[in-house]
């Protein structure tokens, strides 16, 4: 399962609105990085055909997961974080056994 913060869904909200078009976003993970995986996130325009889909929904946003992604953020909780000047989404994952000096990539 997937989750998102009530601000996390508020700030996909606005920028599929912003957009003028989306059903929701896909969630997933592709191998990069020093520690072996990162998270990818992408907006969903029309709904995926594959059955290795998996598709939550958590404060009012739907959230699609491939099959192959989902034993690495199974259990997540995506956060809207302002540290500073920066600003975006951050990924809690309970999963993680550590991640990158960077914090680009982690590892289970």
């Amino acid at each position: 399962m997937i989750s998102l913060t009530p601000l996390a869904a508020e700030k996909v909200q606005q920028q599929l609105e912003r957009r003028g078009k989306g059903l929701g976003i896909r969630v997933g993970v592709k191998t990069t990085g020093c520690s072996g995986l990162a998270y990818v996130l992408e907006y969903v325009d029309s709904t995926p055909v594959t059955r290795d889909q998996f598709v939550y929904e958590s404060n009012g946003v739907k959230v699609w997961v491939d099959g192959r992604s989902m034993p690495y953020i199974d259990g997540i909780t995506m956060d809207w974080q302002k540290k500073g000047l920066n600003e975006g989404f951050e990924f809690i994952n309970p999963n993680e056994r550590d991640r990158c000096g960077c914090g680009e990539s982690f590892r289970i």
